[in-house]
């Protein structure tokens, strides 16, 4: 079965969508929407496994815990996250959808 990741965007969204598009054993790939969500307050994200992720539409900034200075990301970028590298979303775009497609590996 074929699918496109841009098909059926969401203009606004009251929570992040994820959607798995694989899984199996040490894998799995999913597709995030966000329309100007970002991390709580506080929360760091602290994951076992590692994470590639690109961002494919959109903008958003990332902040590492042990980076002074967030990421800002636009189409096209790449970030590889070991596991518990705490991480956040500080922000996503509110004006248009901001899709990731993330592969959590390991």
């Amino acid at each position: 079965m074929s699918r496109n990741l841009f098909a059926d965007l969401p203009a606004a969204l009251a929570h992040e969508q994820m959607t798995e598009l694989l899984s199996r054993p040490g894998l799995r790939i999913e597709k995030i929407v966000s329309t100007g969500q970002a991390s709580p307050d506080g929360f760091w994200y602290d994951q076992p496994q590692a994470e590639w992720v690109v961002l494919l539409r959109g903008r958003a900034r990332l902040r590492f815990e042990d980076e002074l200075e967030a990421r800002a990301l636009v189409a096209g970028d790449v970030v590889d996250i070991t596991p518990h590298r705490r991480h956040r979303v500080e922000w996503t775009a509110a004006d248009e959808p901001t899709v990731w497609l993330a592969v959590h590996y390991g």
